[in-house]
């Protein structure tokens, strides 16, 4: 061990425990460390690098839930040998590499997380699901019944600034289009109530609008988000009863709302009694700022997902309420479909605290951003709005293209992106971009001949630009 820390742990943003237990695991990768080799015991190793006994013991629990350590007792702590993987491991994990060389068709409508492990870890909870009391497989869910799931997803969510959050804050819902139709129907009242989106926003927003006989209004935008005078213009001219934002990761442009501009939406809202509704669906990374529930614990609505950490397919979101409006949310969610069904409720509660899921999140995002550099490497020469952590870029076409007319040319080379227009209300104006999503179900070449198939249509307008 003292080719792996020959000082004291060196200084990482983080939880201690996982810089140790990914020193360890790098080690072993690389061999370093090799099969049978012992590992110092805990108190030894947590003297040494200056850090409390129970950090050294989680890392070596989190590294023994996944065979890479095995812990004799009276003998101490080993190097596990490699495990046979499983067929259906193997097949999982190739998922991103299956690449058909007649097909170059590349969707890049929507986000698409690699397998970095997901399935298995997935597969591997839904056995002990399928293991469970008879009775979650026959009953009707109850609000107890939650709580378990209601608590990981607190600990999930536990380096997010929410502001006071506990378990009966949260409200499962089927991903977060379901989240924001649950927080519609809580907070819309009346035969025609008003909602605010920004200019160009997230479609679902419209959608969850239109669903609740809402009219929806566009309000003006800039590089950090709504505009504040623009804000309070059409509240004045207006009775909206909520806002829906995303100001960690703006959907499309990837832009983000600092600190000072959430302060100020905040000060109108109050001024206005008006409900703000967070989507946070699209962060992978660490929020930049507290979040709006945070900042105004009185009308900050929340929603997320693990569609872009984990996996889209289980179709699991969270809801969160201000504090003094939680019993409201769980009363809208239990009138509207009783609540997620048990045996996937607990599927989520296995998945979100087993030791691998934050691991898991971390290497999705870092693939992603793989992808995303592939883009910008192709595309750079553009205008081009990009973040490693942000699994879209957002191209301003050069003079010469029109939004529809490149993705109808980007279509006829099999590529499939979004045009500007439909981040825009029907009554709106777009700009002259398109949102290209990353795929990580292709591999990272065919990416690349998707992103150098668009840089050449972009280096070559039509001589005519059609509209």
């Amino acid at each position: 061990m003292d080719t792996i820390w020959p000082q004291a742990l060196p200084k990482s943003k983080g939880p201690k425990y996982t810089l140790v237990a990914d020193t360890i695991r790098r080690a072993i990768e690389n061999n370093t460390l090799k099969v049978g080799a012992k590992l110092p015991p805990v108190r030894e190793l947590a003297y040494r690098l200056k850090i409390t006994p129970g950090t050294v013991a989680r890392a070596y629990s989190i590294l023994t839930e996944e065979g890479l350590l095995s812990a004799e007792v009276g003998r101490g702590t080993f190097v596990a040998p490699p495990r046979t993987p499983l067929l259906d491991d193997v097949w999982s994990r190739q998922l991103h590499l299956r690449d058909d060389k007649y097909d170059a068709n590349v969707s890049l409508f929507s986000p698409r997380l690699p397998d970095v492990g997901q399935v298995a870890l997935i597969r591997s909870c839904l056995a002990r699901v399928a293991q469970s009391d008879p009775a979650l497989f026959m009953n009707y869910p109850t609000r107890d019944a939650y709580q378990g799931v209601r608590q990981a997803v607190v600990d999930w969510l536990s380096d997010l600034p929410l502001g006071a959050l506990n378990a009966d804050d949260v409200v499962l819902t089927h991903g977060g289009q379901s989240g924001l139709c649950v927080v519609f129907q809580t907070v819309l009242r009346g035969p025609k109530p008003v909602v605010l989106v920004e200019d160009l926003s997230y479609a679902g927003f419209r959608r969850a609008g239109e669903l609740m006989r809402a009219e929806v209004i566009g309000v003006k935008m800039d590089e950090w988000g709504i505009d504040p005078d623009a804000l309070d213009h059409v509240l004045r001219q207006t009775p909206a009863q909520a806002i829906c934002v995303s100001p960690e990761v703006q959907n499309p442009t990837g832009g983000h709302t600092p600190l000072e501009r959430r302060q100020e939406v905040v000060e109108i809202a109050r001024r206005h009694d008006l409900q703000i509704i967070e989507d946070d669906c699209y962060r992978m990374g660490e929020a930049r700022a507290p979040s709006y529930r945070a900042l105004a614990p009185e009308r900050g609505w929340h929603v997320s997902s693990i569609s872009k950490t984990l996996t889209p397919a289980l179709r699991v979101g969270f809801a969160i309420a201000p504090r003094d409006r939680s019993s409201d949310l769980r009363r809208s969610a239990e009138y509207g479909y009783f609540g997620l069904a048990q045996p996937l409720a607990e599927l989520t509660r296995l998945l979100l605290t087993d030791p691998a899921a934050r691991r898991l999140a971390r290497d999705v995002r870092e693939k992603m951003g793989e992808y995303v550099r592939v883009a910008v490497n192709a595309l750079g020469g553009f205008d081009l709005n990009w973040d490693p952590e942000i699994p879209f870029v957002w191209l301003y076409l050069p003079s010469g293209w029109r939004a529809a007319a490149f993705s109808r040319a980007a279509e006829r080379e099999g590529i499939q992106i979004r045009s500007a227009d439909e981040f825009a209300l029907r009554d709106g104006r777009a700009p002259n971009a398109v949102r290209i999503a990353m795929n990580g179900h292709v591999s990272l070449r065919k990416f690349e001949e998707a992103m150098l198939r668009l840089r050449t249509l972009l280096d070559n307008p039509p001589e005519q630009i059609s509209v």
